[in-house]
């Protein structure tokens, strides 16, 4: 009897440190991905900064691209202009498709790597300082319109500069492609959202 016990009692331990670790993965990685509800978490991964370049800049605008797709989320029930949703879906649907191909590339290359989100390379401190998440989700029309357009133009130039660094830096020609593209997508969509808010009178920064 007492051996029996003795298996009962090790059964259970193992079955709630198994099912511990599960939950503790799945509270990682909802952390981790940045999508859902209320602001994202905004730190360095520990030791970020010794990590190769190119697993920041993976890992780091991976966040960045969540963070905007977190903002362009809102367009649809808010803003007043078709224009400006039919971009938000685009940005959505662009930077969705980056992401997974970052992802991808952490795999092929980074497997045996830990996180390395550095909030410190170039462009990310200015793009994620002060992001107005309460602010456009209690905004409506114009008023959201010219908010979002103002907090995503920021949020675009700092990727522009973390792209600019990576053209310099990355060692994978496959991140240098991706840089390049991300310029050329989002210096062409702040020039449009600069424009239709001058079209549409809408006051901002």
């Amino acid at each position: 009897m007492r051996t029996t016990a003795i298996a009962l009692v090790s059964i259970a331990a193992l079955s709630f440190s198994t099912s511990t670790a599960a939950q503790n993965k799945e509270s990682h990685h909802s952390s981790q991905s940045g999508m859902g509800h209320g602001p994202m978490k905004m730190e360095s991964s520990p030791n970020a900064a010794k990590a190769p370049f190119d697993l920041q800049f993976i890992d780091t605008v991976v966040m960045h691209h969540q963070s905007a797709i977190e903002m362009a989320d809102l367009v649809e029930s808010r803003s007043a202009h078709d224009e400006l949703k039919k971009m938000a879906k685009k940005m959505t649907s662009d930077q969705q498709g980056e992401i997974q191909r970052l992802q991808e590339w952490k795999k092929q290359w980074y497997a045996d790597k830990g996180d390395a989100v550095n909030m410190k390379m170039p462009g990310m401190v200015e793009s994620m300082k002060d992001m107005p998440m309460d602010k456009l989700t209690a905004a409506k029309g114009d008023e959201f319109d010219a908010m979002f357009i103002d907090a995503m133009t920021r949020h675009h130039r700092g990727a522009i500069k973390m792209a600019e660094a990576a053209q310099g830096k990355a060692q994978h020609p496959e991140i240098k492609k991706l840089a390049q593209e991300v310029i050329s997508e989002q210096k062409k969509e702040i020039a449009q959202m600069a424009s239709w808010k001058k079209e549409w009178k809408l006051s901002g920064k």
